[in-house]
């Protein structure tokens, strides 16, 4: 049976469970299951390649223990186990403190995670579909990371649950420009589901990854903060099936949380790509972390100064930001030009509403920064949606050669070859000063619709009125003629 086949009877059968209720509760569901079988696979290898390598899971509650057998414990029993013995054990696990140590993840994982079935056959099926899976076996697990992309891209229409996940052409884009090299510490703020990251991983690994000192070097880089379970427990797992050993960098915890003038230069990264969260507010007492010009309940203001605080020296950084962002007055027209003194902010990728349908139809940017010298000059480049498509949508989604034509514009790694086009111009940082730091340009090229005289407009309008009347009146006459007959 294929990976895509079980994980689609896997979704059947829970959709048979009456604790479990709409997407968000059965990705969620399904994550903590595949967690535990794709760790305890990961495990059976190390402990046949590490020397005293030891499963951070107690033997008791491995999956191999409790699972794996297909007649193994069932029903009743078996939702006493997971509800009375698993769920408590795992919450409860201790971390030693010693490097590569996995027992906080695990306890990371499972510290706000729920187990909504309340038929143990049902669960035992579940279990046992799971087992069709091998993640030690290359292609098996790379098949599923694909589904796994689809999963997390099923969250778009599983209500707020959208927020977690931006489009992989998108992050897959980001990723390129950026050009993470490994050893150069990657962090994403506000990770969600690790986007940016499996794509960071991906394109040193095509690129850069040439030795094992190469591979221990990615993975000793990357850093990630996610403050909500879901996308945490989901993004922990991604970096699993994505290879990485220990993936207790990603932390569960609020990036904002941490008054601003705490993070030092220790806490100084090279490379930042992320999407962090827009149009939310954050609790009461957050913003009071941060310097008092820069204070907001506005969730992506707050993460935007603090981003610029982050990068090192010649750090890059790519930042997804809404058009709200680009017009804004008061605490944004002090951040973009905090932006624009410190950093040289040399790209803005405009894309149409329709990039992050259907949970959000607004105007979205990419920005392009790196820290250390002012700006002199912004490049804009306005992505279309592909001719004879009208908007991006979930059965016709944004993808990577969409893209391209951006990419072939871009001018080499000094971005020096670049030149003015129907969807590409310059505007001097001078031109913004002028404009009250007002980033919201649109395409000079494009001619503004002439919709023309208005007098003659309204004109034409009163006469299609009338006109709709007439015909109106006369339908009705006809109809009551035929009813007299």
């Amino acid at each position: 049976m294929s990976v895509r086949t079980i994980v689609k009877s896997i979704q059947d059968i829970m959709r048979q469970d009456v604790g479990v209720d709409g997407d968000a509760q059965r990705i969620s569901q399904l994550c903590w299951m595949f967690f535990l079988k794709i760790i305890d696979d990961q495990d059976q290898e190390l402990e046949l390649t590490k020397d005293d390598y030891r499963s951070p899971i107690p033997t008791k509650y491995q999956w191999r223990a409790w699972a794996a057998d297909p007649e193994g414990i069932t029903g009743d029993a078996l939702l006493a186990f997971v509800n009375g013995e698993l769920f408590p054990a795992l919450k409860g696990l201790v971390p030693t403190g010693k490097p590569g140590d996995r027992r906080r993840v695990v306890r990371d994982v499972f510290e706000d995670a729920y187990n909504y079935m309340k038929s143990g056959q049902l669960m035992r099926q579940v279990v046992n579909k799971i087992n069709g899976v091998d993640f030690n076996d290359l292609k098996e697990r790379q098949h599923f990371g694909e589904i796994y992309e689809q999963i997390l891209a099923d969250l778009q229409s599983a209500g707020n649950a959208g927020e977690y996940y931006t489009p992989r052409a998108v992050t897959a884009f980001m990723a390129d420009r950026i050009d993470p090299r490994p050893g150069e510490i990657l962090f994403d703020p506000a990770c969600g589901t690790g986007g940016f990251l499996t794509c960071s991983i991906n394109h040193m690994r095509k690129h850069y990854v040439k030795r094992p000192e190469d591979e221990q070097k990615l993975q000793g880089a990357l850093r990630a903060v996610e403050k909500k379970q879901l996308p945490h427990m989901l993004c922990v797992t991604n970096m699993l099936l994505h290879g990485i050993e220990d993936p207790s960098f990603v932390r569960h915890d609020n990036t904002l949380a941490r008054p601003y003038i705490s993070y030092t230069q220790s806490d100084r990264v090279d490379i930042i790509l992320t999407n962090p969260p827009f149009g939310g507010r954050e609790e009461d007492g957050i913003e009071s972390n941060f310097p008092a010009h820069f204070r907001t309940k506005e969730t992506a203001d707050l993460f935007l100064a603090l981003i610029i605080r982050l990068l090192k020296p010649n750090g890059r950084a790519a930042v997804v930001l809404p058009d709200g962002t680009l017009f804004g007055e008061g605490v944004k027209t002090r951040l973009k030009e905090y932006l624009m003194e410190e950093c040289n902010l040399h790209t803005i990728v405009r894309l149409p509403n329709s990039v992050f349908k259907p949970y959000a139809s607004i105007g979205t940017n990419l920005l392009f920064f790196e820290k250390g010298t002012p700006t002199k000059d912004i490049w804009f480049f306005e992505h279309r949606v592909p001719e004879g498509q009208k908007a991006y949508s979930m059965t016709k989604p944004i993808r990577f050669e969409h893209l391209k034509t951006c990419i072939d514009w871009w001018g080499g790694p000094k971005r020096k070859d670049r030149k003015e086009t129907p969807l590409a111009w310059k505007v001097t940082a001078e031109e913004v000063k002028a404009r009250g730091y007002n980033l919201d340009i649109k395409n000079p090229h494009v001619v503004a619709d002439e919709h023309g005289d208005p007098e003659e407009l309204l004109a034409g309008l009163t006469a299609a009125e009338a006109e709709t009347v007439r015909l109106r009146d006369e339908l009705k006459a006809i109809l009551a003629e035929a009813l007299l007959r």
